[in-house]
């Protein structure tokens, strides 16, 4: 994104649907990625399987993903869907590690009752507490 172009952040709105889409999207994923062990284990994965562990690799999956897509200049299938694309301040695709960083940031936000998404009606810019922590912004296509 050329650095003379202006910037247009997309609505809380619009964001937070693109949330509840990515979150289906991301439950339909897991919960393939969950049963596939099942089925190919049968079953020798229940004993394998302690909750811990199955912790462990759903964050591990929710990681790998989220990294994947948001990095390099690709976007989740929400993203394209709600035209939104991830960027670093400057307006550039994010590097692995500005994903990876933005990905642990997000979770205490969202967990402490969405107090990182309730920031951005009171953020000068609109942006979430992870995007402004981790320096990144969600941007209009």
């Amino acid at each position: 994104m050329p650095a003379s172009q202006v910037v247009r952040p997309p609505s809380i709105l619009r964001r937070l649907a693109s949330m509840c889409y990515e979150s289906l999207l991301l439950l339909a994923v897991l919960a393939v990625l969950l049963v596939l062990p099942q089925v190919l284990l049968g079953a020798f994965a229940h004993r394998l399987a302690s909750p811990l562990l199955l912790q462990a690799h759903c964050f591990l999956v929710l990681l790998i993903y989220c990294v994947w897509f948001w990095s390099d200049g690709r976007q989740t299938l929400a993203m394209k869907t709600w035209r939104l694309r991830l960027v670093s301040r400057d307006g550039l695709a994010l590097r692995p590690t500005q994903a990876l960083l933005r990905f642990l940031i997000c979770w205490p936000s969202i967990v402490l009752g969405g107090a990182g998404i309730l920031w951005a009606l009171f953020d000068r810019d609109r942006q979430f507490l992870h995007d402004r922590l981790a320096g990144t912004q969600l941007v209009m296509t």
